[in-house]
């Protein structure tokens, strides 16, 4: 298992084909959920992937814990952020026990990398407080861009994996139905949907225009009510009362 992480580890560092993108969303969800949260609360975060979000999570959380399975993505991050505060677990998902509760747990991008992301969603409720929020962040396969494309005859089927999610590692998409759906069998109550940066081209094609950060931004603020067309998801979800 330790090999097939390690494996994707190029595609976290400088110089990934699709380094743009992930510089945007990876910096505008976590700045969603810190809207959201109040700085005072317990979080546990799975997964360190590029590294942006439990670089910023750790300066605004109390208390932050972040658990992943790769030596080499760990040791990635500390090289590039040596001042974080969060403590790092290395432990894979499905035997982590961090022997308390949080407030707030983040599961940002992982469940499009997992073999079976319904035993982790299941497996993590018993570590979310009573009162405690969930947030799940995953890639749209029904994005806009991709919907122009499949229209266009250029890409066959939407939910089919770029070359882009092979580099990363990525076993499936979600859509707003699917992940709804998966959310739904394993006991969570859905409280927000948002979408993560409306996107209308190709990263190619978007790089070409040199836009202003402010449009940019713009694509991520309009994208928030428009989940089913942006290049990710963001749920807000509750454990289901019994």
């Amino acid at each position: 298992m330790t090999n097939r992480l390690d494996s994707y580890l190029s595609a976290y560092g400088k110089g990934f084909g699709f380094e743009f993108d992930n510089n945007i969303m990876l910096n505008w969800y976590p700045e969603r959920i810190m809207r959201l949260c109040n700085g005072s609360e317990s979080l546990l975060e799975l997964g360190i992937g590029h590294g942006y979000t439990t670089h910023r999570f750790s300066q605004f959380f109390s208390q932050h814990v972040v658990v992943d399975g790769s030596a080499s993505v760990i040791e990635q991050f500390h090289e590039q952020f040596p001042d974080c505060t969060a403590k790092v677990v290395e432990s894979y998902f499905e035997n982590f026990e961090p022997g308390q509760q949080f407030d707030v747990i983040v599961l940002g991008f992982i469940l499009e990398h997992v073999s079976d992301p319904k035993a982790i969603l299941q497996r993590f409720k018993q570590f979310l407080k009573p009162d405690g929020r969930c947030f799940v962040s995953v890639p749209n396969g029904q994005s806009l861009h991709r919907r122009f494309g499949h229209a266009a005859g250029l890409l066959e089927d939407m939910m089919a994996l770029g070359s882009g999610d092979l580099e990363l590692g990525h076993e499936r998409l979600y859509s707003v139905d699917s992940l709804t759906r998966e959310l739904d069998a394993c006991g969570y109550s859905i409280v927000r949907k948002e979408g993560i940066f409306l996107k209308p081209m190709t990263t190619k094609q978007l790089l070409s225009l040199q836009l202003e950060p402010k449009i940019v931004q713009a694509m991520c603020e309009v994208g928030v009510e428009y989940p089913e067309l942006s290049c990710g998801l963001l749920f807000e979800v509750r454990v289901t009362a019994p």
